[in-house]
């Protein structure tokens, strides 16, 4: 059985994360949708796991006492894509001082 949710917890376990899957129910009289969730813990063996994380996750044997799941794959992962856009910046602005030669702010008499 395979579960999508998102990482809520991370770095105080180590190889482990939380991760709260949710899903919608209908009440049955009043018809109004509901959000129901339920945390697990995650078997994250390299420690790659980040807050906010999308990720897909898959019951094992148990590993320890509460943890039932491993990690299967990471959907989407907003803090990492964040540190890639400021890295590929900061190497596009390395590369622009490099190429220019000469200061900008001397004055040529």
């Amino acid at each position: 059985m395979s579960l999508s949710g998102l990482v809520t917890k991370v770095g105080f376990m180590n190889k482990t994360a939380t991760v709260t899957v949710s899903r919608w129910v209908v009440h049955k009289q009043t018809g109004k949708r509901l959000i129901r969730s339920k945390k697990f813990l995650v078997h994250d063996e390299m420690n790659q796991l980040r807050m906010e994380d999308s990720v897909l996750i898959q019951n094992c044997p148990p590993i320890s006492a509460r943890k039932r799941f491993t990690l299967r794959k990471v959907t989407s992962s907003p803090e990492a894509e964040r540190e890639e856009a400021h890295a590929r910046l900061a190497a596009e602005a390395a590369a622009a001082a490099s190429g220019s030669s000469q200061p900008e702010n001397v004055a040529h008499a």
